[in-house]
Protein backbone atom coordinates (compact mmCIF):
# COMPACT_ATOMS: atom_id res chain seq x y z
CA UNK A 1 0.00 0.00 0.00
CA UNK A 2 1.31 3.42 -0.91
CA UNK A 3 1.74 5.86 1.96
CA UNK A 4 1.71 8.95 -0.25
CA UNK A 5 -1.98 9.57 -0.99
CA UNK A 6 -3.08 12.01 -3.64
CA UNK A 7 -6.20 14.13 -3.77
CA UNK A 8 -6.13 13.92 -7.57
CA UNK A 9 -7.65 10.44 -7.43
CA UNK A 10 -10.49 11.56 -5.16
CA UNK A 11 -13.70 12.88 -6.67
CA UNK A 12 -15.25 16.03 -5.25
CA UNK A 13 -18.32 14.01 -4.33
CA UNK A 14 -16.06 11.84 -2.16
CA UNK A 15 -14.65 14.91 -0.40
CA UNK A 16 -17.91 16.37 0.89
CA UNK A 17 -18.76 13.77 3.51
CA UNK A 18 -15.35 13.36 5.19
CA UNK A 19 -14.80 17.15 5.16
CA UNK A 20 -18.16 17.73 6.85
CA UNK A 21 -17.38 14.93 9.33
CA UNK A 22 -14.10 16.67 10.14
CA UNK A 23 -15.89 20.01 10.57
CA UNK A 24 -18.54 18.52 12.87
CA UNK A 25 -15.89 16.87 15.04
CA UNK A 26 -14.13 20.25 15.42
CA UNK A 27 -17.39 22.08 16.20
CA UNK A 28 -18.31 19.47 18.81
CA UNK A 29 -14.86 19.68 20.40
CA UNK A 30 -14.77 23.48 20.69
CA UNK A 31 -18.46 23.89 21.36
CA UNK A 32 -18.68 21.09 23.89
CA UNK A 33 -15.62 21.07 26.13
CA UNK A 34 -13.22 23.88 25.26
CA UNK A 35 -14.75 26.09 27.93
CA UNK A 36 -12.70 24.02 30.39
CA UNK A 37 -9.51 25.52 28.95
CA UNK A 38 -10.79 29.04 29.56
CA UNK A 39 -11.87 28.08 33.08
CA UNK A 40 -8.41 26.65 33.84
CA UNK A 41 -6.74 29.78 32.41
CA UNK A 42 -8.91 31.97 34.63
CA UNK A 43 -8.10 29.90 37.73
CA UNK A 44 -4.38 30.19 36.91
CA UNK A 45 -4.73 33.97 36.54
CA UNK A 46 -3.36 33.95 32.99
CA UNK A 47 -3.29 37.15 30.98
CA UNK A 48 -5.30 37.39 27.74
CA UNK A 49 -2.03 36.96 25.83
CA UNK A 50 -1.13 33.74 27.66
CA UNK A 51 -4.68 32.42 27.25
CA UNK A 52 -4.57 33.14 23.51
CA UNK A 53 -1.19 31.39 23.35
CA UNK A 54 -2.72 28.31 25.02
CA UNK A 55 -5.49 28.27 22.39
CA UNK A 56 -2.92 28.81 19.62
CA UNK A 57 -0.55 26.08 20.78
CA UNK A 58 -3.13 23.40 21.40
CA UNK A 59 -5.10 24.09 18.21
CA UNK A 60 -2.04 24.25 15.93
CA UNK A 61 -0.50 21.21 17.60
CA UNK A 62 -3.66 19.13 17.30
CA UNK A 63 -4.12 20.20 13.69
CA UNK A 64 -0.57 19.47 12.54
CA UNK A 65 -0.27 16.08 14.27
CA UNK A 66 -3.67 15.00 12.98
CA UNK A 67 -2.75 15.94 9.41
CA UNK A 68 0.62 14.17 9.59
CA UNK A 69 -0.77 10.97 11.09
CA UNK A 70 -3.78 10.83 8.73
CA UNK A 71 -1.64 11.57 5.66
CA UNK A 72 1.03 8.97 6.42
CA UNK A 73 -1.31 6.19 7.57
CA UNK A 74 -4.17 6.93 5.16
CA UNK A 75 -6.53 6.45 8.08
CA UNK A 76 -8.67 9.02 9.93
CA UNK A 77 -6.37 9.75 12.88
CA UNK A 78 -8.24 12.50 14.70
CA UNK A 79 -6.24 14.20 17.41
CA UNK A 80 -7.59 16.48 20.14
CA UNK A 81 -6.67 18.04 23.46
CA UNK A 82 -7.13 15.99 26.59
CA UNK A 83 -10.57 16.98 27.89
CA UNK A 84 -10.34 15.12 31.23
CA UNK A 85 -6.91 16.68 31.74
CA UNK A 86 -8.36 20.15 31.12
CA UNK A 87 -11.04 19.43 33.72
CA UNK A 88 -8.32 18.33 36.14
CA UNK A 89 -6.33 21.54 35.53
CA UNK A 90 -9.32 23.69 36.53
CA UNK A 91 -8.48 22.71 40.12
CA UNK A 92 -4.75 21.89 39.81
CA UNK A 93 -3.72 25.31 38.45
CA UNK A 94 -5.26 27.02 41.48
CA UNK A 95 -2.32 25.85 43.61
CA UNK A 96 0.46 25.33 41.05
CA UNK A 97 2.54 28.21 39.64
CA UNK A 98 2.08 28.44 35.89
CA UNK A 99 5.78 27.98 35.08
CA UNK A 100 5.83 24.78 37.15
CA UNK A 101 2.67 23.60 35.38
CA UNK A 102 4.43 24.10 32.04
CA UNK A 103 7.34 22.03 33.37
CA UNK A 104 4.85 19.32 34.33
CA UNK A 105 3.37 19.43 30.80
CA UNK A 106 6.87 18.77 29.42
CA UNK A 107 7.46 15.81 31.73
CA UNK A 108 4.08 14.25 30.87
CA UNK A 109 4.69 14.72 27.13
CA UNK A 110 8.16 13.18 27.36
CA UNK A 111 6.65 10.18 29.15
CA UNK A 112 4.25 9.66 26.21
CA UNK A 113 7.16 9.78 23.76
CA UNK A 114 8.93 7.07 25.76
CA UNK A 115 5.69 5.05 25.94
CA UNK A 116 5.21 5.26 22.18
CA UNK A 117 8.79 4.28 21.40
CA UNK A 118 8.63 1.34 23.82
CA UNK A 119 5.75 -0.33 21.97
CA UNK A 120 4.17 -1.36 25.27
CA UNK A 121 0.84 0.41 24.72
CA UNK A 122 0.21 -1.31 21.37
CA UNK A 123 0.73 -4.72 23.01
CA UNK A 124 -1.84 -3.88 25.68
CA UNK A 125 -4.38 -2.72 23.07
CA UNK A 126 -4.08 -6.06 21.24
CA UNK A 127 -5.00 -7.96 24.41
CA UNK A 128 -8.49 -6.44 24.49
CA UNK A 129 -11.14 -8.74 22.93
CA UNK A 130 -12.98 -7.08 20.00
CA UNK A 131 -16.41 -7.60 21.59
CA UNK A 132 -15.31 -5.91 24.82
CA UNK A 133 -13.79 -3.04 22.82
CA UNK A 134 -17.04 -2.60 20.87
CA UNK A 135 -19.09 -2.69 24.08
CA UNK A 136 -16.82 -0.06 25.63
CA UNK A 137 -17.18 2.25 22.64
CA UNK A 138 -20.98 1.83 22.55
CA UNK A 139 -21.17 2.61 26.26
CA UNK A 140 -19.01 5.73 25.97
CA UNK A 141 -21.07 7.04 23.07
CA UNK A 142 -24.48 6.11 24.49
CA UNK A 143 -24.80 9.32 26.51
CA UNK A 144 -24.37 11.33 23.32
CA UNK A 145 -27.12 9.42 21.56
CA UNK A 146 -29.42 9.89 24.55
CA UNK A 147 -28.42 13.56 24.73
CA UNK A 148 -29.61 14.15 21.17
CA UNK A 149 -33.15 13.15 22.12
CA UNK A 150 -32.93 14.57 25.62
CA UNK A 151 -32.46 17.99 24.02
CA UNK A 152 -36.14 17.84 23.08
CA UNK A 153 -36.95 18.72 26.69
CA UNK A 154 -34.74 21.82 26.59
CA UNK A 155 -35.16 23.16 23.06
CA UNK A 156 -37.94 21.15 21.35
CA UNK A 157 -38.07 23.28 18.21
CA UNK A 158 -34.34 23.10 17.36
CA UNK A 159 -33.81 19.51 18.50
CA UNK A 160 -37.06 18.34 16.92
CA UNK A 161 -36.18 19.99 13.61
CA UNK A 162 -32.77 18.29 13.49
CA UNK A 163 -34.14 14.87 14.46
CA UNK A 164 -37.00 14.97 11.93
CA UNK A 165 -34.65 16.26 9.22
CA UNK A 166 -32.16 13.48 9.97
CA UNK A 167 -34.80 10.74 9.68
CA UNK A 168 -36.25 12.18 6.46
CA UNK A 169 -32.82 12.62 4.88
CA UNK A 170 -31.86 9.10 5.93
CA UNK A 171 -34.92 7.82 4.09
CA UNK A 172 -34.40 9.69 0.83
CA UNK A 173 -30.68 10.56 0.68
CA UNK A 174 -28.85 8.73 3.46
CA UNK A 175 -25.39 9.89 2.38
CA UNK A 176 -26.28 13.53 2.96
CA UNK A 177 -28.16 13.16 6.25
CA UNK A 178 -25.38 14.53 8.48
CA UNK A 179 -24.43 17.22 5.97
CA UNK A 180 -28.07 18.23 5.74
CA UNK A 181 -28.70 18.61 9.47
CA UNK A 182 -25.50 20.65 9.88
CA UNK A 183 -26.52 23.11 7.15
CA UNK A 184 -30.15 23.20 8.27
CA UNK A 185 -29.22 23.72 11.92
CA UNK A 186 -26.81 26.57 11.16
CA UNK A 187 -29.39 28.25 8.90
CA UNK A 188 -32.06 27.91 11.60
CA UNK A 189 -29.80 29.47 14.25
CA UNK A 190 -28.86 32.39 11.98
CA UNK A 191 -32.50 33.05 11.02
CA UNK A 192 -33.46 33.11 14.69
CA UNK A 193 -30.48 35.35 15.53
CA UNK A 194 -29.30 32.83 18.09
CA UNK A 195 -25.66 33.15 17.04
CA UNK A 196 -24.44 36.72 17.37
CA UNK A 197 -21.51 37.33 15.01
CA UNK A 198 -21.85 41.13 14.92
CA UNK A 199 -18.97 41.69 17.32
CA UNK A 200 -16.65 39.22 15.62
CA UNK A 201 -13.25 40.62 14.70
CA UNK A 202 -10.57 38.30 13.39
CA UNK A 203 -7.32 38.84 15.25
CA UNK A 204 -4.22 36.72 14.75
CA UNK A 205 -3.02 34.84 17.82
CA UNK A 206 0.61 35.16 18.91
CA UNK A 207 2.44 32.40 20.78
CA UNK A 208 3.98 33.43 24.10
CA UNK A 209 6.93 31.39 25.40
CA UNK A 210 6.96 30.52 29.10
CA UNK A 211 10.21 29.31 30.63
CA UNK A 212 9.35 26.05 32.38
CA UNK A 213 10.19 25.43 36.02
CA UNK A 214 10.42 22.03 37.65
CA UNK A 215 9.49 20.93 41.15
CA UNK A 216 8.70 17.68 42.92
CA UNK A 217 5.29 19.05 43.86
CA UNK A 218 4.37 19.75 40.22
CA UNK A 219 5.73 16.35 39.17
CA UNK A 220 3.51 14.50 41.62
CA UNK A 221 0.45 16.76 41.62
CA UNK A 222 0.30 17.73 37.93
CA UNK A 223 2.58 15.68 35.63
CA UNK A 224 1.70 12.22 36.98
CA UNK A 225 -2.09 12.75 37.11
CA UNK A 226 -1.97 14.44 33.68
CA UNK A 227 -0.21 11.41 32.20
CA UNK A 228 -2.54 8.84 33.77
CA UNK A 229 -5.75 10.75 33.02
CA UNK A 230 -4.78 11.28 29.38
CA UNK A 231 -3.65 7.66 28.94
CA UNK A 232 -6.79 6.07 30.39
CA UNK A 233 -9.34 8.69 29.39
CA UNK A 234 -8.15 9.52 25.86
CA UNK A 235 -5.56 7.18 24.34
CA UNK A 236 -7.21 3.92 25.39
CA UNK A 237 -10.74 4.64 24.12
CA UNK A 238 -9.32 6.56 21.15
CA UNK A 239 -7.38 3.53 19.90
CA UNK A 240 -10.39 1.30 20.43
CA UNK A 241 -12.47 3.65 18.26
CA UNK A 242 -10.01 3.07 15.41
CA UNK A 243 -9.92 -0.69 15.97
CA UNK A 244 -13.71 -0.93 16.15
CA UNK A 245 -14.06 0.67 12.71
CA UNK A 246 -11.45 -1.63 11.19
CA UNK A 247 -8.40 0.65 11.09
CA UNK A 248 -5.11 -1.04 11.85
CA UNK A 249 -2.53 1.66 12.47
CA UNK A 250 -0.27 0.82 15.39
CA UNK A 251 -0.67 2.89 18.54
CA UNK A 252 3.09 3.40 18.74
CA UNK A 253 3.52 6.17 16.12
CA UNK A 254 0.32 7.86 17.29
CA UNK A 255 1.47 8.08 20.91
CA UNK A 256 4.98 9.09 19.83
CA UNK A 257 3.93 11.84 17.40
CA UNK A 258 1.30 13.34 19.69
CA UNK A 259 3.77 13.14 22.58
CA UNK A 260 6.42 14.97 20.53
CA UNK A 261 3.85 17.56 19.51
CA UNK A 262 2.83 18.11 23.12
CA UNK A 263 6.51 18.41 24.05
CA UNK A 264 7.09 21.14 21.45
CA UNK A 265 3.94 23.09 22.29
CA UNK A 266 4.06 22.84 26.09
CA UNK A 267 6.18 26.02 26.59
CA UNK A 268 3.47 27.95 24.74
CA UNK A 269 0.70 26.68 27.04
CA UNK A 270 -0.53 23.39 25.54
CA UNK A 271 -1.31 20.96 28.37
CA UNK A 272 -1.61 17.74 26.32
CA UNK A 273 -3.01 16.50 23.08
CA UNK A 274 -3.67 12.95 22.01
CA UNK A 275 -5.79 10.75 19.79
CA UNK A 276 -9.45 11.70 20.07
CA UNK A 277 -12.15 9.28 21.16
CA UNK A 278 -15.71 10.61 20.95
CA UNK A 279 -15.15 13.14 18.17
CA UNK A 280 -12.96 10.63 16.34
CA UNK A 281 -15.96 8.30 16.07
CA UNK A 282 -17.69 10.95 13.95
CA UNK A 283 -14.90 10.58 11.37
CA UNK A 284 -14.09 6.86 11.51
CA UNK A 285 -17.58 5.44 10.87
CA UNK A 286 -19.81 5.06 7.82
CA UNK A 287 -21.28 8.54 8.23
CA UNK A 288 -17.92 10.01 7.19
CA UNK A 289 -17.81 7.87 4.03
CA UNK A 290 -19.15 4.46 3.03
CA UNK A 291 -15.70 3.52 1.78
CA UNK A 292 -13.23 3.24 4.69
CA UNK A 293 -10.36 4.05 2.31
CA UNK A 294 -11.73 7.59 1.88
CA UNK A 295 -12.21 8.40 5.57
CA UNK A 296 -8.61 9.55 6.03
CA UNK A 297 -9.69 12.78 4.33
CA UNK A 298 -11.74 13.56 7.46
CA UNK A 299 -8.51 13.53 9.47
CA UNK A 300 -6.91 16.01 7.07
CA UNK A 301 -10.01 18.23 7.10
CA UNK A 302 -10.23 18.27 10.90
CA UNK A 303 -6.55 19.18 11.09
CA UNK A 304 -7.01 22.09 8.70
CA UNK A 305 -10.00 23.42 10.67
CA UNK A 306 -8.03 23.16 13.92
CA UNK A 307 -5.16 25.14 12.41
CA UNK A 308 -7.55 27.85 11.19
CA UNK A 309 -8.93 28.20 14.71
CA UNK A 310 -5.41 28.29 16.10
CA UNK A 311 -4.28 31.04 13.74
CA UNK A 312 -7.08 33.29 14.96
CA UNK A 313 -6.77 32.14 18.56
CA UNK A 314 -9.60 32.92 20.93
CA UNK A 315 -11.74 34.55 18.21
CA UNK A 316 -12.93 31.47 16.30
CA UNK A 317 -12.96 29.28 19.40
CA UNK A 318 -15.40 31.76 20.95
CA UNK A 319 -17.63 31.52 17.84
CA UNK A 320 -17.98 27.75 18.19
CA UNK A 321 -18.69 28.10 21.89
CA UNK A 322 -21.43 30.61 21.06
CA UNK A 323 -23.53 27.86 19.48
CA UNK A 324 -26.41 26.74 21.75
CA UNK A 325 -25.57 23.66 23.79
CA UNK A 326 -28.64 21.87 22.42
CA UNK A 327 -27.36 22.31 18.86
CA UNK A 328 -23.97 20.82 19.73
CA UNK A 329 -25.51 17.95 21.71
CA UNK A 330 -28.11 17.04 19.10
CA UNK A 331 -25.67 17.35 16.20
CA UNK A 332 -23.11 15.13 17.93
CA UNK A 333 -25.68 12.52 18.96
CA UNK A 334 -27.19 12.19 15.50
CA UNK A 335 -23.77 12.07 13.83
CA UNK A 336 -22.80 9.21 16.15
CA UNK A 337 -25.96 7.09 15.73
CA UNK A 338 -24.41 4.91 13.05
CA UNK A 339 -21.29 4.25 15.15
CA UNK A 340 -23.36 3.45 18.25
CA UNK A 341 -25.47 0.97 16.29
CA UNK A 342 -22.47 -0.69 14.64
CA UNK A 343 -20.65 -0.94 17.99
CA UNK A 344 -23.64 -2.58 19.66
CA UNK A 345 -23.96 -5.04 16.78
CA UNK A 346 -20.25 -5.93 17.02
CA UNK A 347 -20.45 -6.29 20.79
CA UNK A 348 -23.33 -8.77 20.53
CA UNK A 349 -21.96 -10.69 17.52
CA UNK A 350 -19.76 -13.17 19.40
CA UNK A 351 -21.98 -15.46 21.48
CA UNK A 352 -19.09 -16.52 23.75
CA UNK A 353 -18.20 -12.95 24.65
CA UNK A 354 -21.72 -11.48 24.49
CA UNK A 355 -22.35 -11.24 28.24
CA UNK A 356 -18.92 -9.76 28.96
CA UNK A 357 -19.45 -7.26 26.15
CA UNK A 358 -22.87 -6.34 27.56
CA UNK A 359 -21.34 -5.82 31.02
CA UNK A 360 -18.65 -3.61 29.47
CA UNK A 361 -21.29 -1.59 27.65
CA UNK A 362 -23.37 -0.99 30.78
CA UNK A 363 -20.33 -0.23 32.97
CA UNK A 364 -19.00 2.29 30.45
CA UNK A 365 -22.44 3.87 30.03
CA UNK A 366 -22.65 4.29 33.83
CA UNK A 367 -19.60 6.61 33.55
CA UNK A 368 -18.08 5.53 36.87
CA UNK A 369 -15.56 7.94 38.37
CA UNK A 370 -13.20 6.61 41.04
CA UNK A 371 -9.79 7.84 42.22
CA UNK A 372 -10.00 10.70 39.76
CA UNK A 373 -10.16 8.31 36.77
CA UNK A 374 -13.11 8.42 34.39
CA UNK A 375 -15.67 5.94 33.17
CA UNK A 376 -13.87 4.66 30.06
CA UNK A 377 -11.10 3.11 32.13
CA UNK A 378 -13.39 1.52 34.73
CA UNK A 379 -15.77 0.24 32.06
CA UNK A 380 -12.83 -1.48 30.38
CA UNK A 381 -11.49 -2.93 33.64
CA UNK A 382 -14.91 -4.31 34.63
CA UNK A 383 -15.42 -5.72 31.14
CA UNK A 384 -12.02 -7.44 31.07
CA UNK A 385 -12.58 -8.97 34.52
CA UNK A 386 -16.00 -10.22 33.40
CA UNK A 387 -14.50 -11.67 30.21
CA UNK A 388 -11.73 -13.44 32.12
CA UNK A 389 -14.16 -14.93 34.67
CA UNK A 390 -16.77 -16.00 32.12
CA UNK A 391 -14.29 -17.39 29.59
CA UNK A 392 -11.59 -18.70 31.91
CA UNK A 393 -8.87 -16.32 30.68
CA UNK A 394 -8.13 -13.32 28.49
CA UNK A 395 -7.01 -13.98 24.90
CA UNK A 396 -3.23 -14.09 24.48
CA UNK A 397 -3.32 -11.41 21.82
CA UNK A 398 -6.16 -10.14 19.67
CA UNK A 399 -5.11 -9.76 16.04
CA UNK A 400 -5.47 -6.23 14.69
CA UNK A 401 -7.44 -7.64 11.76
CA UNK A 402 -10.08 -8.98 14.15
CA UNK A 403 -11.23 -5.40 14.80
CA UNK A 404 -13.25 -5.19 11.64
CA UNK A 405 -15.91 -2.62 10.85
Amino acid sequence: MSFVPSFSSVRWNDLIHPIVAGLISVIVNYGGTFILVFQAAKVAGLSPELTASWVWSISIGVGVTGIILSWVSREPIITAWSTPAAAFLVTALATTPYAEAVGAYLISAAAFVVLGLSGWFERVIRLIPPGVAAGLLAGILLQFGIGAFGSMSIDPLLAGLLIVAYVVLKRFTARYAVVGILVLGLAFLLIQDRVDLSGLTLALAAPVFTMPAFSLNALLSVALPLFLITLTGQYMPGMLVLRNDGFRTSANPIVTVTGLGSLLMAPFGSHAFNIAAITAAICTGREAHENPDKRWIAGIAAGVFYILVGVFGVTLAAVFMAFPATFITTLAGLALLGTIGASLASAMADAKAREASLITFLAAAANITLLGIGGAFWGLVIGLVAYAVLNGRLPQQASISSYSA
